[in-house]
C-alpha cells in the first residue's frame, strides 16, 4: 500500500472528489487537526438537504418493506423529487390511517377480552353495577375458596355467588356495623388468587355487546388488508425508483461529506488516504484528467509495518512536483512542512495501512472467524488459509460420523443460500466441517454411532474405533497421542509464522523471539518420546504406533537414536546424567528465550502446556461417540460377542439375533408384549430422534468451541495481535443506478 497526498485549490475540491469517488481506490485518512492553520473541511453545500431526502427515501423503504430483492423497474428523471413527494404523501397518509385503525383494533380487542368472561356468567351487564346497599364483584379464582372466605367474613351478612366457567360474581350484604362505602368482599378475598374484572358499561347483554364488538374487529382487520393493499400496490410500482434514489443519494451524501476527512484552510485543503501501490498511477492519471495541473499528487511512502506498528521499511518517493521561476506556480496555499521521522520517513496523518485481506474463494468464509477476534493488521501475516485448513480437520475429527456429517453439511447449506452476512459465512464453514466429518466419519466406519465396518477384532486394521469399550481402549489412548502429535505440527505452524513477522526487525531478533520457542517446542516433546526416563512416562507413549493399536513399527526414540545421542554428566553424589540432543534444545531455547525477553522465561513451560490442550479433541471425540452409542443402546439394545463386538439390532424381533452373544441391554424397540411393546416402540423412535438431534447439537457446541478455542487461544496466541483497519476505498460499487 502506498501513502499518497493530494494537494489542492478549493476551487477544484468537488471535481477532485467527483474524481476519487469514481476511481473506488483510495482508502480516505482522517485530518486529526494537528497542523497549524489547518481545520477540517466542511461538507460542500446542499448536504443538509441531501441527507434529509435520503433519511425520507430510508423511511418509506422501511414503511414498504422493501428489500434488495425488489428492486425493478424505475427510471431517476429530471422530476424525481416530485415523485418522491408524491410517494412520501400517499405512503404517509396510509401509513397514518393503518396505525389509526391499529390502534382501534387493539382498544376493541382490549374490551372483548374485558367482557368475554361476563359472556360465560350470562347475566346482564346492567345487573352487575349501580347499586348501593350491597357490593357487586366479578373475577376468576377458585370457587370453594370463594365461598369458604366469604363464609367466614364477619363484614358480610349475607352473599350469593353465580359461576360460569372460571367466572365467578359476587353479590355481598354488609353487616349491620359496616360503614357505607366499605370493599367488603375484596377484604374477605385478601391472601385469595384472585383475578377482578371491571364491568363494562353497557345495557346490552355480554353476548350482545361481545358480537358487536367482534364484527368491528371483522371491519377494522378488513381496513386494514385494504390499506396494506394499497401499500403493496405502491411497493410494486415504486420499489426500484426508491432503491435507485438511495443509491444515488447515498454517493450524494458521500460526496458531500468528504471534506471532513480533510485538512482546509480558506483557499486549500488536503486529502491523505491508502492505495495499492500499482494503482498510483491510475489516481494520478484520473485526477490530471478532472482538473489538470490544478492539484499536486504525491506519494510520501511505500510503507512495510512490524507486527509491533513501528516502520520497518519506507521507500522514499522523490518529489516530481514542477518549481515555477516566479514562485507563482500555485494559486493556493501548501500543506505545513512535514516533520522527519526517526526512521527516515514522514509523519502526516499518522495512521497505519488498511488491510486488504486477500485469500482463496473457498477460504473467504473463514475471514469472518478471523475478525470475530479482529481483522489482522497490515503487517501480518492473514491466518485465514490455516484457519481454513486446520479447524474443519479438529472439527472433523472430533464428530467423525457420516449421518451427523451430512446433516452439518445440509444446516450449512441452507445458511449459506438463504443468509447474508455473518450467518451466511458460517454456513458455509458448516458445510467444510461437515464435509471432514464425513470423512473421518468412513475411517471410523460410523453412522449415526452405529460401527457400519463389521465386527471389531482387537489388532484389526480395517477400521478405526473410538476406544469406548474395553476391547478398543487401546485406540482411545492412541488418539491422546495423535491429538498431541496434532498440538505439535499446528503449534509449530504458528512459530513459524511468528519468526515470519519478526524477520522484519532483523535476523537476531527473530532468532531470539521465535525460534528460541521453536526449541523449546520440539525439544520437550522429542524428549517426552525418548526412552530416557521412560519408567516415569506412561507406558502408552511407546505401544500405541507399535502394534497396540497401530503398527506402524514406532516405540519411541531409543538408544539407536539420533534424539539419545548425548554427553554424559557426573551427578552431584555419584552417578551419571545423559544430556541427549532435545535437552540441549531446551537449553539453547531457554537461553536464546532470556537473551530476547528475560521476563518470558516465566512462560517456558507454555509449549508443554499448550500440547496437551489439544487432547481436549480426544475428550469430545469419546464423549460424541459415548452419547450417540448411549442413544442407539437405548432404542435398539445391544449384545455383546464373544470376539468383543458390540452388536445393535433394529429388528423388532425381542429374541437375541446373534449366536454366542450376551445381552446387555433389550431396548426400548424389543420390549414388551402386546400394546406395551408399542408403547416401548413409540418411546424408543421419540428416544431415537431426540437422542440424536442432542447429539448433533452437542456436537456443534463442544467442537464447534473447542475447535475454535484452539484456534483463537493456542495458535493465534503464538503470532497474531490483529487490530487493523479494513480496506474500504472511497466510492460505491452502484447495484441499481447508472451513471
Amino acid at each position: 500500500m502506498s501513502k499518497v497526498s493530494v494537494t489542492g485549490s478549493k476551487s477544484v475540491l468537488e471535481p477532485v472528489i467527483e474524481a476519487v469517488h469514481d476511481l473506488h481506490l483510495l482508502h480516505l485518512s482522517d485530518y486529526d487537526g494537528s497542523w497549524e492553520g489547518f481545520d477540517n473541511g466542511n461538507p460542500i453545500e446542499g448536504a443538509d438537504d441531501t441527507s434529509e431526502k435520503l433519511v425520507t427515501v430510508r423511511s418509506l423503504e422501511s414503511i414498504l418493506d422493501i428489500s434488495e430483492d425488489d428492486a425493478g423497474p424505475g427510471r431517476l428523471d429530471d422530476d424525481w423529487e416530485a415523485r418522491l413527494e408524491e410517494v412520501r404523501t400517499k405512503v404517509n397518509r396510509l401509513d397514518d390511517e393503518r396505525s389509526e385503525v391499529r390502534e382501534e383494533l387493539r382498544q376493541v380487542q382490549e374490551r372483548i377480552d374485558r367482557v368475554a368472561p361476563f359472556a360465560e356468567l350470562g347475566i346482564d351487564l346492567d345487573l352487575l353495577s349501580g347499586y348501593s346497599s350491597v357490593d357487586v364483584l366479578v373475577g376468576e379464582g377458585n370457587h370453594a375458596e370463594v365461598e369458604a372466605a366469604l363464609a367466614g367474613s364477619e363484614d358480610i351478612r349475607a352473599f350469593e355467588t353465580f359461576t360460569g366457567g372460571n367466572v365467578v360474581a359476587i353479590v355481598a350484604a354488609p353487616a349491620e356495623d359496616v360503614d357505607d362505602g366499605a370493599t367488603i368482599i375484596d377484604d374477605a378475598l385478601v391472601g385469595l388468587e384472585f383475578s377482578r374484572y371491571p364491568v363494562p358499561e353497557t345495557d346490552e347483554s355480554p353476548q350482545a355487546y361481545v358480537d358487536d364488538l367482534e364484527h368491528r374487529k371483522r371491519q377494522l382487520e378488513a381496513d386494514i388488508e385494504e390499506i396494506d393493499s394499497q401499500l403493496g400496490r405502491i411497493k410494486l410500482d415504486e420499489a426500484g425508483f426508491l432503491l435507485r434514489l438511495e443509491e444515488e443519494l447515498t454517493i450524494e451524501a458521500q460526496k458531500a461529506d468528504a471534506p471532513l476527512q480533510f485538512a482546509t484552510t480558506n483557499r486549500a485543503f488536503v486529502a491523505e488516504g491508502w492505495i495499492p501501490t500499482d494503482e498510483y498511477d491510475a489516481l494520478v492519471a484520473r485526477l490530471n484528467d478532472a482538473v489538470g495541473d490544478s492539484v499536486e499528487v504525491e506519494e510520501l511512502e511505500r510503507a512495510s509495518y512490524d507486527r509491533h506498528g513501528a516502520h520497518s521499511h519506507t521507500e522514499e518517493v522523490e518529489d516530481e512536483a514542477s518549481d515555477d521561476d516566479d514562485g507563482d506556480a500555485t494559486e493556493y496555499e501548501s500543506p505545513p512542512p512535514k516533520q522527519p521521522a526517526t526512521d527516515g520517513g514522514y509523519v502526516t496523518m499518522d495512521d497505519e495501512p488498511p488491510t486488504r485481506q486477500s485469500n482463496p474463494k473457498a477460504a473467504n468464509p473463514f475471514e469472518e472467524l478471523v475478525q470475530v477476534i479482529s481483522r489482522p493488521k497490515y503487517s501480518e501475516l492473514d491466518p485465514t488459509l490455516i484457519l481454513w485448513l486446520t479447524f474443519p480437520f479438529f472439527f472433523g475429527f472430533m464428530i467423525s460420523d457420516v449421518g451427523y456429517g451430512a446433516l452439518y453439511v445440509l444446516i450449512g447449506y441452507y445458511l449459506y443460500k438463504n443468509l447474508d452476512g455473518m450467518l451466511g459465512s458460517l454456513g458455509a464453514v458448516a458445510i467444510w466441517c461437515g464435509t471432514f466429518t464425513i470423512l473421518f466419519g468412513f475411517f471410523f466406519g460410523e453412522f449415526f454411532g452405529f460401527h457400519f465396518l463389521g465386527d471389531m477384532i482387537p489388532g484389526d486394521t480395517g477400521g478405526w474405533y473410538k476406544g469406548l469399550d474395553p476391547y478398543s481402549s487401546d485406540f482411545a489412548l492412541a488418539w491422546l497421542v495423535v491429538s498431541v502429535l496434532f498440538g505439535v505440527f499446528h503449534l509449530n505452524i504458528g512459530y513459524v509464522m511468528d519468526f515470519v513477522d519478526n524477520l522484519s526487525h532483523g535476523l537476531w531478533d527473530a532468532i531470539t523471539h521465535s525460534v528460541s520457542w521453536i526449541l523449546l517446542l520440539n525439544g520437550i516433546w522429542i524428549w517426552v518420546f525418548t526412552h530416557q526416563a521412560s519408567a516415569d512416562k506412561p507406558d502408552f507413549l511407546f505401544t500405541v504406533f507399535d502394534g497396540q493399536p497401530f503398527s506402524l513399527g514406532f516405540n519411541g526414540f531409543g538408544d539407536g537414536s539420533i534424539w539419545m545421542l548425548g554427553a554424559t554428566i557426573p551427578v552431584p553424589g555419584g552417578g551419571e546424567f545423559l544430556f541427549t540432543l532435545p535437552l540441549a534444545m531446551i537449553l539453547l531455547g531457554a537461553i536464546l528465550l532470556g537473551i530476547g525477553d528475560a521476563l518470558e522465561l516465566v512462560e517456558i513451560l507454555i509449549p508443554f502446556a499448550h500440547v496437551l490442550s489439544y487432547t481436549r479433541m480426544t475428550a469430545v471425540l469419546l464423549a460424541k461417540g459415548g452419547m450417540a452409542f448411549v442413544v442407539n443402546l437405548l432404542t435398539f439394545g445391544a449384545w455383546e460377542t464373544q470376539e468383543g463386538a458390540r452388536m445393535f439390532d433394529a429388528s423388532w424381533e425381542a429374541a437375541i439375533p446373534y449366536e454366542n452373544s450376551e445381552m446387555m441391554f433389550e431396548g426400548l424397540f424389543h420390549m414388551g408384549d402386546g400394546v406395551s411393546a408399542i408403547v416401548f416402540i413409540l418411546l424408543g423412535i421419540i428416544v431415537l430422534i431426540f437422542g440424536h438431534i442432542l447429539v448433533l447439537l452437542l456436537g456443534i457446541t463442544s467442537a464447534g468451541l473447542q475447535g475454535i478455542r484452539l484456534e483463537y487461544v493456542e495458535f493465534f496466541g503464538k503470532f497474531y495481535e490483529g487490530g487493523g483497519k479494513n480496506y474500504e476505498p472511497f466510492g460505491y460499487d452502484r447495484n441499481h443506478s447508472e451513471d
